[in-house]
């Protein structure tokens, strides 16, 4: 089922239909992987990486839950702002992807770090145009750097991981660089958060952060980072 139907049906669903309908946690487990041998250099003040992989709702739920992570916003990249609109983007013909925007502080937590947990628990990384459920280029792997040495990390790390043969199948993971990154709209933002017992989010979104907290415990945090929390506080 398409997530916009799913999302249509969120009134009319209860937590004790969820409870008799879907499996409390998705099938698919998270990878275990070394992290990587080239990090980013020590930097101070806050810097940007932008991920895409999949549905952003998990994305950016699953970086709401990390330590050092000082706001994550669901949108898009990839394409123009005149595009930067979830109806057009659901198309898949406008170049963008699903994707979210990570301001992190380098001294809690590092560019290698992030990318190890994007590669681990956010999505699998070997399906090509598509993610679990969803289908099409708007739900790519993709890794839009910000500086060369993102780009340099990102790709070695890429290449690190083909080689070890963590996983069965190549990453098809695409880096390349930011032109723009466009919030997505109101409605999508900390939405892991504010629709736990939402069929898609409990089958797919919520494992994921189930799989943080047990494999980077060290960079879980409990209480999520929100979007809107942080306008508040700005």
């Amino acid at each position: 089922m398409r997530r916009t139907a799913i999302a249509s049906l969120l009134a009319a669903t209860t937590a004790l239909t969820l409870a008799f309908t879907m499996p409390s946690r998705a099938a698919e487990e998270a990878a275990v992987i070394p992290a990587p041998a080239l990090d980013a250099a020590p930097a101070s003040g806050i810097q940007t990486a932008v991920v895409a992989g999949g549905c952003f709702w998990g994305v950016q739920g699953v970086f709401q839950h990390t330590a050092g992570v000082v706001n994550a916003v669901s949108g898009y990249a990839g394409g123009t702002k005149a595009t930067a609109d979830y109806q057009t983007v659901s198309s898949g013909r406008t170049g963008h992807a699903e994707s979210v925007e990570i301001k992190y502080d380098p001294k809690k937590i590092s560019y290698g770090k992030i990318l190890q947990i994007y590669f681990s628990v956010v999505h699998d990384p070997t399906q090509l145009n598509r993610q679990g459920p969803d289908v099409g280029p708007q739900y790519r792997s993709a890794i839009f750097t910000t500086s060369d040495e993102q780009k340099k990390v990102a790709e070695a790390y890429i290449a690190q991981l083909n080689s070890a043969k963590v996983f069965n199948k190549p990453i098809v993971t695409k880096v390349g660089a930011l032109e723009a990154f466009y919030p997505a709209e109101a409605y999508h933002q900390d939405y892991l958060t504010l629709h736990p017992n939402q069929p898609y989010i409990a089958y797919n979104d919520i494992p994921k952060v189930e799989n943080l907290k047990k494999l980077f415990a060290d960079n879980y945090i409990e209480k999520p980072t929100l979007v809107n929390a942080s306008k508040a506080t700005n």
